[in-house]
């Protein structure tokens, strides 16, 4: 399946780094060998592993500099580079890494955020997303060099939505009318996760509950999932998922399977969905009936909100995940920033387009170019199976549409400096056990946001 990697890679470096007694190279002690660096890449799918060799063969040969590229599962990532941290002996680079295992690099100062800050200023702050910049900083500091980025999306039957004469979905009350008039016919209002124990629904929660700007702390660090907004965006969930959707828990596969069936006229789930939608996947293909004459049936019929605008919400809001480069303490900072600057320019498009579907680019074009790299992402060949732009199967408009989304990402306690603290929820969950009280009716909206936080608080203190 395409599902971008559940990103638990802060909590585990969380406990990796608590577990070893950390001599990191310091940024005065640089490795002198300039001709050679280390390069750790977290994608290690073999078609994207030979795509990322390529690029840095034609790096070697223009620069003369060589890569030894490692690549890294992600669950072993925060093990090995705890133990590499401890050992003095870091890779010079890393990339492909979420924004909470940045943050949680940076705490423990194995970040060369001098180098990634100029790479970002030699490639121009304005040829990226203000947004992409804001989530990879921290106190006025930029962590990272943000690479590419996916967002949350609600997808829609936009033919069952006309025939009801309904407007599209972007509100709180839109998702509520809707999902109350189509759950009818052996057709659910809308499918989206509630297993309590899956990272997915807390994406999809905090997707929610961003729009209705619901927030996990305050700039002091305070937990505030008790708040009005808060305790709004736990009633509606619950409500949506009580009297509008499939019963039972539902998940990553169950959820897609759902809306393939063309049994909801609404689903949650991330932008890896569109090449499946789109039938470019053998191993998750649309099954609905008229999906039988017609493979392309649901992409045709299908409509995409990116962000979404609570009754509380200051402006429409939508759950985003930022893949970043950095350059580590201790690296050999030229022939590093060298490379990734290479990476965001030269080899972008190709980096990018290694999936599409789930890498929407941040840097937006050059200097020259404004646009240069949204417009080289709309020619981008998506697909596992069969290959094929995104554009010959959605249009413009979609495409559009998804190529501005990581200017309305937001995250729970980035910028509010909690990394940490979001890191060590996802490994916990509190907020999705919470949840699920709401929708098994075992509790309501106001009980569940002061169980969450409470809970909440109790992480917090683990991890301070």
């Amino acid at each position: 399946m395409s599902l971008p990697p559940t990103r638990l890679l802060a909590t585990t470096l969380i406990m990796a780094f608590a577990g070893v007694g950390m001599v990191a190279c310091s940024g005065d002690e640089q490795k002198s060998d300039s001709s050679q660096i280390t390069v750790w890449s977290l994608e290690d799918v073999a078609d994207r592993v030979t795509a990322t060799k390529a690029i840095i063969s034609d790096f070697t040969a223009k620069t003369g500099v060589k890569v030894n590229l490692v690549t890294v599962n992600e669950d072993q990532f925060p093990s090995l580079i705890a133990s590499s941290a401890a050992a003095g002996e870091l890779p010079d680079v890393v990339g492909s890494v979420s924004l909470a295992g940045i943050q949680t690099l940076a705490g423990n100062e194995l970040l060369h955020e001098s180098a990634n800050a100029e790479i970002v200023d030699k490639l121009g702050r304005d040829t990226f997303s203000p947004r992409a910049l804001e989530l990879t900083s921290d106190g006025g500091k930029q962590l990272s060099v943000p690479s590419d980025g996916w967002g949350q999306l609600l997808v829609y039957r936009k033919d069952l939505f006309d025939a009801a004469g309904l407007p599209a979905p972007d509100t709180y009350e839109k998702i509520a009318a809707a999902a109350a008039k189509l759950n009818t016919g052996g057709v659910a209002g809308i499918t989206a996760a509630t297993s309590p124990g899956d990272v997915f629904t807390q994406q999809t929660f905090e997707h929610l509950a961003l729009a209705n700007n619901c927030q996990l702390t305050d700039d002091s660090g305070a937990v505030k999932l008790d708040s009005p907004e808060c305790v709004e965006a736990f009633r509606f969930y619950g409500d949506l998922m009580r009297n509008h959707s499939v019963k039972g828990a539902q998940d990553v596969d169950t959820t897609r399977a759902t809306y393939f069936a063309g049994k909801a006229a609404m689903l949650i789930w991330s932008p890896f969905i569109l090449d499946e939608l789109a039938g470019l996947r053998a191993d998750a293909k649309p099954t609905c009936p008229q999906c039988q004459q017609d493979p392309t049936f649901l992409a045709k019929n299908s409509a995409f909100v990116t962000a979404i605008k609570g009754p509380n919400g200051t402006e429409p809001a939508q759950y985003g995940e930022i893949s970043s480069w950095a350059v580590l303490d201790g690296a050999a900072a030229d022939p590093a920033k060298s490379f990734v600057e290479y990476l965001l320019s030269d080899g972008y498009p190709r980096w990018f387009g290694m999936s599409p579907e789930g890498r929407f680019p941040v840097r937006k074009g050059t200097a020259d170019d404004k646009e240069k790299f949204l417009t080289a992402w709309n020619t981008s060949q998506a697909g596992v199976d069969t290959k094929k732009p995104l554009s010959a199967v959605y249009g413009d408009d979609v495409l559009a549409t998804l190529r501005k989304s990581p200017d309305t990402f937001q995250r729970w306690g980035l910028p509010q400096g909690q990394g940490k603290l979001v890191g060590a929820i996802l490994g916990e969950l509190p907020v999705p056990k919470a949840l699920a009280d709401v929708i098994g009716g075992k509790s309501d909206a106001a009980a569940a946001a002061a169980r969450a936080k409470k809970d909440v608080e109790a992480v917090k203190k683990g991890v301070n």
